[in-house]
């Protein structure tokens, strides 16, 4: 029986496929990464085709990608010619390697090109102001998001866990107290 068959288990790849989908890549990448998630042993590449009924040009495609993501990588299975595919299994390791690529692919080049624009503008006289001032804000507030992230990425794994469980208690600790009337 494969993992497919599985009714939560082909509800999962389904919906990861679909969310895949809202977070800016291709279903099939979503489901990929579901079924080598949920696999308890390395797959190979027509495993995954079997699996997922999906073209091999696809499957191959779709594993370059979340190998680039460092969500997937290839292993050696002895006794086979074959490449396999597992999958991170831990959460917080997928989250941290996709929010570095994703600031890497996209927010990276944007501090870029607002750090670039805000130079020039800063030297236009001719600028609207208002476009001056906005394009300073927003390269200002994007660059502080990147340093902060930059931050907290290198915490240990069990003080993010932590600083996620305060959730909006943290506040407290930053926040001055108020007085008691």
């Amino acid at each position: 029986m494969s993992l497919i068959d599985h009714p939560d288990a082909k509800a999962f790849i389904l919906h990861w496929g679909e969310m895949g989908s809202q977070w800016g890549v291709n279903r099939s990448v979503g489901q990929i990464h579901a079924l080598l998630y949920l696999s308890d042993r390395a797959l190979h590449a027509e495993d995954i085709v079997d699996q997922l009924g999906l073209a091999r040009s696809n499957v191959s495609t779709a594993l370059k990608e979340l190998q680039s993501y460092g969500l997937v990588r290839r292993v050696h299975v002895e006794g086979d010619r074959r490449d396999h595919f597992t999958a991170e299994t831990d959460p917080w390791e997928m989250l941290m390697r996709i929010s570095a690529e994703r600031k890497r692919r996209e927010i990276d080049p944007t501090i870029a090109l607002l750090a670039e624009l805000s130079a020039r503008l800063a030297a236009d006289k001719s600028a609207p102001p208002h476009v001056r001032e906005r394009i300073t804000r927003m390269h200002e507030f994007i660059s502080t998001l990147a340093n902060w992230y930059e931050q907290v990425r290198v915490l240990p794994k069990g003080t993010l866990v932590s600083l996620m469980k305060l959730g909006g208690k943290v506040a407290r600790f930053v926040l001055p107290r108020r007085k008691q009337d």
